[in-house]
């Protein structure tokens, strides 16, 4: 097959994000050249099939010291890279998967990259890297000894088997890394075999692998992996991870350290207010006492007022008469004329207001009015100076 960018847009062309999609394939592929990818069905645990892309093919991984060439292959989502693609391990077969935190019995693969999977972020390219660290660490096959013999796969076929076979169903490694993925899945699938032998079924100095002697023992490794032409020691990946933890940290650490700027700045806030309350409290409490003082005064002063008025009218019950002409006695000359003139002036403004009365009613006719009135005007003029001048001259309001 040939892998062209035509060809790969038409595999293509009922994906969402079909640009993004061949880009990202193209990367991997050209990086990792034993890779192919083929437009071929996948059928879910609940029955819905979908033509989904398949890149098959081996990933370099080194586990003591020695290059073996891993069967994996790879099913992108129609969504992709919204959503983490579907990993698994393509035994052929003279090879046994052997379950670990990163695969399972039925050969997908659970890793944190595919967990964490980020869109527009994450690349297959960085997620084959991923594998052949994790591989290097956990190998995910073995050789089969001569003498075991494993009923194949049924040809292309992706539906699930029916129970107990090949082997009885088991659930995920939960050990390890837990499949949290938006679609799907499809840990109880089996996988599809075409027919061949897979072409892992060498290492990379050409040689087979004898059937007796397992090639990728279950035991600790120290890995090495050959990544895009270049060396990936120990110290590498160590310091890989360690700057993982360290991102990670750091972000979690970021959030914790804005939650609680946020909820010290809330509380600020209400400290502020708070404080801002309390001098408006103290206020109104320092003007009430102000007022409540200034009333008692006032109670006490009309309490006396009171008491004054109750001697007045005993007073005035013990006289039998009052002399009305006595009754208001001025304490000098000027305030006994000034009294004289305001009295004088009131009776002239009642006499005006009756002569008006008079005119009304036709008991005096108008030149007779227009004369009288002219009289008490005059008078009542010169009285009203006369209250002026004794007012500037005893200093009271005029």
């Amino acid at each position: 097959m040939a892998n062209n960018d035509a060809y790969l847009k038409v595999c293509l062309s009922k994906y969402k994000h079909r640009d993004l999609t061949a880009r990202d394939v193209t990367n991997v592929i050209q990086v990792y050249r034993s890779l192919n990818f083929r437009v071929e069905g996948f059928v879910f645990n609940n029955g819905v099939r979908k033509d989904l892309l398949n890149l098959e093919g081996t990933i370099p991984v080194n586990y003591k010291g020695a290059f073996y060439n891993i069967p994996i292959c790879i099913w992108l989502m129609d969504t992709h890279p919204q959503n983490a693609p579907l990993c698994f391990v393509k035994p052929t077969p003279d090879m046994s998967i052997k379950i670990s935190k990163y695969v399972d019995n039925n050969g997908k693969i659970y890793l944190p990259y595919l967990h964490e999977w980020k869109a527009n972020v994450s690349t297959l390219q960085r997620l084959v890297q991923q594998m052949i660290i994790a591989f290097g660490e956990l190998p995910p096959v073995y050789s089969k000894p001569r003498n075991e013999v494993r009923p194949p796969y049924p040809m292309n076929s992706f539906m699930p088997q029916p129970s107990g076979y090949p082997y009885p169903t088991v659930s995920p490694p939960q050990q390890g890394y837990p499949s949290m993925t938006p679609y799907p899945t499809t840990s109880q699938l089996p996988y599809p075999s075409f027919g061949t032998p897979y072409p892992g079924s060498v290492n990379t100095n050409g040689s087979p692998y004898p059937g007796a002697n397992p090639p990728y023992p279950p035991a600790t490794v120290n890995p090495v992996a050959d990544v895009a032409g270049g060396t990936i020691t120990e110290e590498h990946i160590k310091a890989s991870l360690l700057s993982a933890v360290e991102d990670k940290l750091r972000r979690r650490l970021k959030e914790q350290s804005q939650q609680s700027q946020a909820e010290l700045e809330t509380l600020r806030r209400t400290q502020q207010e708070l404080r801002e309350g309390k001098t408006r409290l103290e206020d109104i409490i320092s003007r009430l006492q102000r007022e409540r003082s200034e009333l008692d005064k006032n109670v006490a002063i009309l309490q006396e007022k009171e008491k004054e008025l109750e001697s007045a009218v005993e007073h005035l019950g013990e006289q039998e008469s009052v002399d009305v002409d006595e009754a208001v006695v001025t304490t000098a000359p000027l305030y006994s004329q000034l009294l004289n003139a305001f009295a004088e002036e009131a009776t002239l403004e009642d006499a005006i207001y009756y002569m008006g009365e008079a005119l009304r009613k036709e008991v005096i006719d108008l030149d007779t009015f227009l004369k009288q009135v002219r009289t008490l005007a005059r008078r009542q003029f010169t009285l009203r100076a006369l209250m002026h001048k004794c007012r500037q001259k005893a200093q009271l309001a005029c």
